[in-house]
């Protein structure tokens, strides 16, 4: 539940099936329904900061019919983005232009966050815009984001996004509702509308994903338990519905969402930045389950050298490690103070400086509730 007392900066990642219609092409309709909405957040002084998919369906709706050479996937969406993404933000450019409001195109790449400085440095273009008063809409840049080096999917983005730039709230519109305790299609399904820290709904995930993007409910409960947990609430609601924005924002009872509470548990910007920064690891701590134990404890506990009983991968300091523990389970992840062979060197010994201190660690929030 959402009112606008309580909201100054609102990230919404727009899914690609709530911008697509049923043949692939973007809906132009529901583009303008949901720039009129965030015209209406802008007006009560609340900040927007848009995650919108629709490049690649924009891309092959402009030239899909019209290629004559053959083209593996990839190519085609380096292409398809290429194209699309000029043409979606002059959509958006024209509309947000009828309510006398500015946006701008951030495009960016999972690299450009698993650095510090690029992680900053992107960080503050976006707030130069919100303070000028242009509405950023950002996207993966397809044109170089291939494979490996691509997000999840935009929820993904979405979350690294909203910590990034200290939101109040991230919504994540979809094509249902929000969470359903069994197939949404299912009459005995239920929506479950709030979720708290603690709540394990894991057993009401399944793995498919979305027709028209790369993304499912698996991939954004994942990131919506984790942005809760730094302490920013998300929202999973339905992007078709009329006016679902401002209903939102109201706690209008009856729009219908599942809503994940924020923990009280505030994080710092440089945790911020390591809580997602799980994918950028360039190496692995194995820990006993002393340290396993303690570091769980919430006290604030660094990774002594002590409990440390393997390292693995080549590491430098202050790139992110994982920490593990003996059955292999991630526990946390943080920037290490020590190269690898640093690392070995310390393993297993006490009086030593932390591998990773508190400050600089992450604990993995699904672990401390078990």
């Amino acid at each position: 539940m959402m009112t606008d007392k309580d909201i100054r900066r609102l990230v919404i990642k727009i899914g690609s099936n709530v911008l697509t219609r049923r043949d692939g092409r973007l809906d132009i309709t529901r583009l303008s329904a949901i720039v009129d909405q965030v015209a209406e957040l802008r007006r009560r002084g609340i900040d927007v900061i848009l995650i919108s998919s629709g490049a690649v369906a924009s891309g092959r709706g402009r030239i899909g019919g019209k290629i004559d050479v053959a083209l593996d996937d990839v190519s085609q969406r380096q292409l398809f983005s290429a194209v699309g993404q000029a043409w979606l933000i002059n959509r958006y450019y024209e509309l947000f232009r009828d309510h006398d409001l500015v946006c701008g195109q951030v495009l960016t790449t999972k690299e450009n966050f698993a650095t510090r400085r690029h992680y900053l440095n992107q960080k503050h273009c976006m707030e130069v815009m919100l303070r000028c008063g242009v509405i950023p809409v950002v996207n993966e840049n397809d044109t170089v984001s291939v494979t490996e080096l691509m997000f999840t999917d935009n929820d993904e983005l979405s979350g690294l996004i909203a910590t990034m730039m200290d939101a109040d709230a991230l919504v994540i519109l979809s094509n249902i509702d929000g969470l359903y305790t069994g197939d949404p299609a299912d009459p005995a399904s239920r929506l479950i509308p709030r979720i708290m820290p603690e709540d394990d709904m894991s057993q009401y995930i399944t793995s498919s994903k979305s027709s028209a993007g790369r993304g499912g409910m698996a991939t954004k409960y994942r990131i919506a338990r984790k942005v809760a947990s730094e302490g920013i609430a998300v929202v999973i609601a339905n992007g078709k519905r009329d006016n679902i924005l401002p209903r939102l924002v109201d706690g209008d009872p009856e729009a219908g969402s599942t809503t994940f509470v924020a923990s009280d548990r505030r994080q710092t910007g440089v945790k911020k930045w390591i809580a997602h920064s799980e994918s950028f690891a360039k190496g692995t701590l194995t820990v006993n389950d002393g340290a396993r134990e303690a570091l769980l404890s919430r006290d604030g506990a660094s990774l002594l050298a002590v409990g440390v009983t393997a390292v693995e991968g080549d590491f430098e300091k202050d790139d992110i490690v994982i920490v593990a523990d003996s059955r292999g389970e991630t526990v946390a992840w943080g920037r290490v103070a020590f190269d690898a062979q640093t690392a070995r060197d310390m393993m297993g010994r006490g009086g030593e400086k932390p591998l990773v201190h508190a400050d600089y660690l992450y604990i993995d929030d699904s672990r401390v509730f078990q």
